[in-house]
């Protein structure tokens, strides 16, 4: 569906800022999965799209497209994915074939492939629901459109009457998550929307995007009489771009409007004046290609560079003996009671390259200490930060049971890789040499003062019984008769 834009004209001076901020405005980047993309486009819909793909590949991609229906297209070759990633352009017919299944793309994610789907209301492919269901998203109905009474934009002819193009605040900022999406630095943006929204289920895998805003539903146009009493889904329970981040970190996002990635709608980049009079910041483009950064795997992905963990050194005693202590990482087994230090790396892939992970304001990364359940979980601070790298640590004394143990780092967030890393380590008790001495136990000194009294009371007996000289006796003569 294109956008017919008889009573709208583009700002000379909103073109010429555009051409000259283009050379600045998208660096060259590589997603950290691969750059072989696959674009099914059955209506030859790529002339539409020509600034999305010129986007695309300033970024690096390398762009090959297919009908479903053509004999070349084949997602597996000897059972390894063909392409990296795949984006859906909305096809012309009801179905896609046999070569795009829904399990075939199932398959395609559990091989850590991408998936973006541009959807029209007008004509959803079977396999494209059956998808969404695997995944608990629910389309709508073919036909049904999401409309907004309230935030509709006005100048775009034939809209006075519809509603149907309307503006979408951007997710802002939240104080524990990223936000890759556009709306940086709590300043409200919009996107242009026309087309349809979903549900969602309950699967914590799935990250909303794009919300609609509490006075959008979504109706069948065919049924006037019963839009307004009869929605398909209305309010906030409304969602118009989702994605969906499997346990292997593959990702597959469902936008409710291919208009809003194609030329006629970058078009609507700028200052717009909403339908309540107010200039708002449009930025299409930008939200294109946040969403398809997202998705390919050019942002939001974290990496552990490396794990350490040691005996922490005392280092009252190393400053006594001024001898260095040596540190051994990474050892299997310690000692019950022992202070311990574990630290580890972590790295964000950002375009083109690895930046220092830095968490969210009110977020944690935390440390589970665990053997069956958890005996201790701290929360990791960064000591250090390297071009590439920050270190998260903590130092805690070890639990008074032997047995085997685990350092358990799960991190799982929004719109972030998941992190779950696990080491195994063994405590073991005292040796005999290793308990304290009872000299040193303060609470065993009224024992030992008994035990030496007794002592050296024993030994004076001995003496004084030894060198004493015994009392002479005094013989009485027996008498005679």
């Amino acid at each position: 569906m294109r956008l017919s834009t008889g009573m709208f004209s583009v700002p000379f001076t909103t073109l010429l800022t555009s051409v000259l901020l283009l050379p600045t405005a998208f660096v060259s980047a590589l997603s950290i999965t691969g750059n072989r993309l696959l674009v099914i486009d059955e209506a030859e819909l790529q002339n539409n799209y020509k600034t999305y793909i010129w986007d695309l590949e300033q970024r690096g991609f390398q762009l090959t497209f297919l009908s479903p229906k053509s004999p070349d297209l084949e997602l597996f070759v000897h059972g390894e994915r063909k392409w990296d990633h795949i984006l859906l352009l909305p096809p012309k017919s009801k179905a896609y074939g046999p070569k795009l299944t829904s399990q075939l793309f199932i398959d395609f994610l559990d091989k850590q492939g991408n998936i973006l789907v541009l959807l029209d209301p007008h004509n959803t492919p079977e396999q494209l629901r059956e998808l969404g269901r695997e995944l608990e998203i629910g389309l709508a109905p073919r036909g049904d459109i999401a409309v907004d009474h309230f935030h509709w934009l006005p100048g775009v002819e034939g809209n006075e009457k519809t509603h149907d193009l309307f503006l979408v605040q951007k997710p802002t900022t939240g104080p524990n998550k990223k936000n890759y999406f556009g709306g940086y630095n709590d300043k409200e943006e919009y996107v242009a929307f026309r087309g349809s929204g979903h549900t969602l289920g309950n699967s914590p895998l799935l990250h909303p995007i794009l919300q609609a805003s509490r006075t959008a539903y979504t109706y069948d146009p065919n049924e006037e009489s019963l839009k307004s009493e009869n929605p398909w889904s209305a309010g906030q329970q409304l969602y118009l771009t989702t994605g969906f981040q499997a346990r292997n970190n593959a990702r597959i996002t469902f936008v409710g409007s291919a208009d809003a990635f194609n030329d006629d709608f970058h078009g609507l980049d700028g200052l717009k004046k909403g339908q309540t009079g107010n200039k708002e910041v449009v930025s299409n483009r930008g939200f294109a290609r946040d969403v398809t950064a997202w998705t390919f795997q050019e942002v939001g992905v974290l990496r552990v560079d490396s794990v350490r963990h040691y005996a922490t050194p005392d280092l009252q005693k190393s400053s006594q003996t001024d001898v260095a202590t040596e540190i051994t990482s990474n050892p299997e087994i310690y000692r019950i009671k022992s202070d311990v230090t574990f630290e580890i790396t972590l790295s964000e892939y950002s375009f083109d390259r690895w930046v220092p992970f830095q968490l969210p304001a009110n977020d944690s990364l935390q440390l589970e200490f665990t053997m069956l359940d958890p005996y201790y979980r701290l929360n990791l601070k960064p000591v250090k930060v390297t071009t590439n790298g920050t270190t998260y640590a903590t130092s805690f004394t070890l639990p008074d049971q032997h047995g085997i143990f685990v350092f358990h780092t799960n991190y799982k967030r929004p719109y972030l890789s998941y992190i779950d890393q696990k080491i195994q380590v063994t405590l073991r008790h005292f040796a005999h040499n290793e308990y304290t001495r009872s000299y040193a136990i303060t609470g065993s000194w009224v024992w030992l003062g008994g035990l030496a009294s007794t002592i050296i009371g024993w030994i004076g007996f001995v003496a004084l019984w030894l060198w004493s000289e015994p009392r002479e006796t005094k013989k009485v003569a027996a008498k005679t008769q």
